[in-house]
């Protein structure tokens, strides 16, 4: 595979304003994302995290510059061409109960992307739903169950399911654990490494938790204000932070000023 064959995301010069108001959106946004890697999204609320994701995912437009998923500029498609990629890049929200059908069982929302991106045959949506469910750590038998029934640990892994079960070579995690308690935390986090040594995916993996993006990210981005002021390996922009706003960030978690 050659080094552009490993490309997953590839943003160029994004920018995106808000009104008339210079100083909003995004400015000059360039990043790459590996197969198989974990870039981390940090900074401060308001610093354009959101946005950018919002981007990737085409949930919106931005003004200038270019997004790549895999050589394909979907900044440039429209329509039909842009739903056949969809199934590519896919999204995991902080709240599944937000992104779920709240009239919706188990099997109807994980049956969801298999018709729409005709994944598989009807006949066999029950056991492609069952090993999906099996495949992030639970029981078919809450395939009856409604979101409501689930804790937030399992609504989650079925989030993370029906995410994984399309096969993408992207996914966009916006605070996908910060709603959990500690322990439920760790295992959804072991749960995505797990899930990207078997499948290569890449993680776009957005966090206000630093010591969250020290445990899976290979790769970190701060913002400021729209713009990108530091980025690097995770334990050397950690270790040694250049930026104000990185020193910001750790500052204000008193557990990690020990590592600076």
């Amino acid at each position: 595979m050659s080094e552009a064959d490993s490309i997953v995301l590839d943003v160029r010069d994004i920018a995106k304003r808000f009104g008339d108001r210079n100083a909003s959106g995004l400015r000059d946004i360039n990043l790459t994302l590996g197969r198989g890697e974990t870039l981390a999204l940090v900074g401060a609320s308001g610093s354009g995290k959101t946005t950018l994701a919002r981007l990737v995912m085409r949930l919106s437009e931005p003004d200038a510059g270019s997004i790549h998923l895999c050589g394909h500029d979907i900044t440039a498609m429209r329509g039909g061409a842009l739903r056949l990629l969809r199934h590519r890049f896919q999204m995991v929200f902080q709240d599944p109960l937000a992104a779920f059908n709240p009239r919706a069982n188990i099997r109807r929302i994980l049956e969801d992307p298999l018709r729409l991106h005709d994944l598989a045959p009807k006949e066999n949506y029950s056991e492609v739903i069952a090993a999906a469910l099996e495949r992030v750590g639970l029981s078919p038998d809450l395939m009856q169950r409604n979101p409501l029934e689930l804790s937030g640990g399992q609504r989650q892994r079925v989030a993370i399911a029906r995410a994984v079960m399309t096969r993408p070579d992207l996914i966009v995690l916006d605070e996908p654990v910060s709603a959990l308690d500690v322990s439920v935390r760790a295992q959804i986090l072991n749960l995505l490494l797990d899930l990207q040594e078997e499948t290569g995916v890449a993680y776009l993996f957005i966090s206000h938790d630093l010591a969250v993006v020290r445990a899976i990210a290979d790769r970190m981005i701060v913002m400021d204000e729209g713009r990108v002021v530091e980025s690097g390996e995770t334990e050397r922009v950690l270790a040694a932070p250049r930026a104000e706003a990185t020193r910001a960030l750790i500052d204000a978690v008193p557990r990690l000023k020990s590592w600076v």
